[in-house]
């Protein structure tokens, strides 16, 4: 049986180095990085943030009803979710995106059946639109989307390489933490990823990996636990 994973992309990820939107060189090198593990026929499940867009708790807090926010973030997952399909699509990976908010001109309903055949036939599927409810981030929908499609690791990739003893941008000298347990980053307040989503990934025994997608390899070199990364398990 082939291995299935899940790669949670932060929408800030597809930024590259502007400060607002997606850069269309920076997906298409995220788009090639996630090429080199699909030919090694892993089963691929996709989900990405949407704060290079919109992100619902600043909404929120400038005055924006919560739930109406976190719905303006959901669209947002959207608009980067077709982006990145088309990318994958240019370079011969055939993409389905599926929406946890009813949206059929542009993308299949979330159906769990759907997805695993989508799977099964060696196509990627990205998950859009988060949970599809309001209060739970993506980061929470990576670790339920993981659970419900069976899958056996979840990679966080985003800008850094892992956890570190202290901050890397302020301290030369901060330490890349390979290994943590679930326990020890929900006791510490990490800020890795969302609480509840850390939470779930430890209820179903998936292991997290946290790498930087900006390192060439870096997916490719997580998954062979080779490289920088952290894991959490």
């Amino acid at each position: 049986m082939k291995e299935r994973i899940l790669i949670k992309l932060s929408g800030e990820a597809l930024m590259g180095d502007s400060g607002y939107g997606i850069d269309v060189s920076t997906i298409n090198f995220i788009s090639k990085e996630i090429k080199k593990i699909a030919e090694l026929d892993y089963e691929i499940c996709l989900i990405i943030g949407g704060g290079n867009i919109f992100r619902g708790i600043k909404g929120a807090a400038e005055g924006i009803d919560r739930s109406t926010s976190d719905y303006m973030g959901m669209l947002a997952t959207i608009m980067n979710a077709l982006s990145l399909q088309s990318c994958l699509e240019q370079i011969n990976l055939p993409t389905r995106v599926q929406s946890a908010i009813a949206m059929s001109q542009i993308a299949e309903p979330y159906i769990k059946r759907k997805a695993v055949r989508h799977l099964e036939k060696k196509r990627i599927v990205i998950f859009a639109a988060g949970t599809g409810n309001p209060f739970f981030s993506t980061d929470t929908a990576a670790s339920l989307r993981a659970s419900e499609m069976g899958c056996s690791k979840i990679i966080k990739a985003t800008k850094v390489s892992g956890i570190y003893n202290s901050d890397p941008k302020i301290d030369k000298n901060a330490v890349l933490i390979k290994n943590i347990s679930y326990s020890e980053v929900i006791n510490k307040n990490l800020r890795v990823m969302d609480m509840t989503a850390i939470s779930l990934a430890k209820e179903s025994n998936i292991p997290i990996y946290i790498t930087n997608i900006f390192e060439e390899n870096s997916l490719l070199s997580t998954l062979n636990e080779e490289g920088n990364y952290s894991k959490i398990h």
